[in-house]
């Protein structure tokens, strides 16, 4: 991996971190919040594709292991890891890798089209599908309970895609983004 690599994965590490000061929307009938983060996974995932986006997003999730408090609502530590976001959390680095995989197949010809059905089906109904299965564990209740609550983040989420997308094709030119995925 070359020097500017691991600038771009450490500088994608620290946007990831930075939304964790946009505060979270406290929802009072679950007990996961929403939250901005998500959208720098999906960044991370369209702008340095799969190798480098999946590495910025599990250096951030271990930076929140050993406690620095980086997730919105500051944070942070081993215990996030077992709580009711848990599941989110573990599905970033798996939706990083399918959006950066998707995208990184048609990197060459990416419609605007194409890009935005990859975020919200991996960006928005996977990362809901995985974390609101582990949210119902935690609060012990059916599956179908558990996916009409995390349903409550679908809207907010595919205005979350939406912009990433359209942060995607007003990036992807910026000669450093060209470099690394033409790599």
């Amino acid at each position: 991996m070359k020097t500017k690599d691991i600038v771009m994965i450490a500088m994608f590490t620290a946007f990831i971190s930075v939304l964790a000061f946009i505060p979270p929307i406290p929802l009072p009938f679950m007990p996961v919040p929403i939250v901005l983060q998500n959208i720098g996974i999906i960044l991370a995932g369209c702008l340095l594709g799969y190798k480098r986006g999946t590495t910025s997003v599990v250096i951030f999730l271990l930076l929140v292991a050993t406690g620095l408090p980086l997730l919105s609502g500051g944070r942070g530590g081993l215990g996030v890891f077992f709580g009711p976001s848990a599941g989110y959390l573990f599905g970033y680095p798996v939706v990083a890798f399918l959006i950066g995989l998707f995208i990184d197949f048609k990197w060459k010809k990416l419609t605007f089209a194409y890009a935005l059905t990859v975020n919200i089906i991996i960006g928005v109904i996977l990362l809901n599908l995985i974390g609101g299965f582990f949210m119902g564990e935690f609060m012990n209740i059916s599956i179908s309970k558990r996916y009409i609550l995390a349903a409550t983040f679908l809207p907010g989420d595919i205005v979350k895609a939406i912009l990433a997308t359209m942060l995607l094709f007003s990036l992807k030119n910026i000669p450093e983004i060209k470099r690394l995925r033409n790599n």
